[in-house]
């Protein structure tokens, strides 16, 4: 992958940009895994088995890859220890924790509005036990 290089140009930061360099970087970081690592870790550092721990069904080879994109990033910072067998640790750094704060609203928000969503998913699939609305009726008639 050919990471772009920022020259201060303004176009390099508009996410509407195919090829801006805050699109690639907002690719990276918007993703599931990405997003879960970030609010696992948190305040804390964690060793890699830790954070594979409190990311419930990440496999180690998406948990590897997100570590080290989120590093490339700047985001996460990874200190290894010379022991045997080695120790590594992983800790947000300040642009992470700033990001954090998103994620954790993200997650807030999901966690308030999931009602409302699964509603929504049942309607449009027609499953919902809701018997009004103009799409439920629709698929009735």
């Amino acid at each position: 992958m050919v990471t772009k290089q920022f020259s201060g140009s303004p176009d390099e930061s508009d996410l509407r940009s195919a090829d801006s360099l805050a699109r690639e970087i907002f690719s990276d970081v918007a993703n599931k895994w990405a997003l879960l690592i970030i609010e696992a870790l948190g305040d804390r550092t964690l060793r890699f088995s830790e954070v594979l721990k409190e990311v419930d069904g990440i496999s180690h080879k998406m948990l590897t890859q997100n570590l080290r994109m989120l590093e490339r990033n700047g985001l996460v910072e990874r200190t290894v220890y010379p022991t045997v067998p080695p120790k590594v640790e992983y800790t947000l750094t300040e642009p992470g924790q700033g990001l954090r704060g998103t994620v954790h609203l993200m997650c807030d928000w999901t966690q308030q509005h999931l009602g409302h969503i699964e509603e929504a998913r049942g309607r449009f699939t027609g499953t919902s036990d809701a018997t009004s609305g103009p799409l439920r009726a629709s698929v009735q008639t």
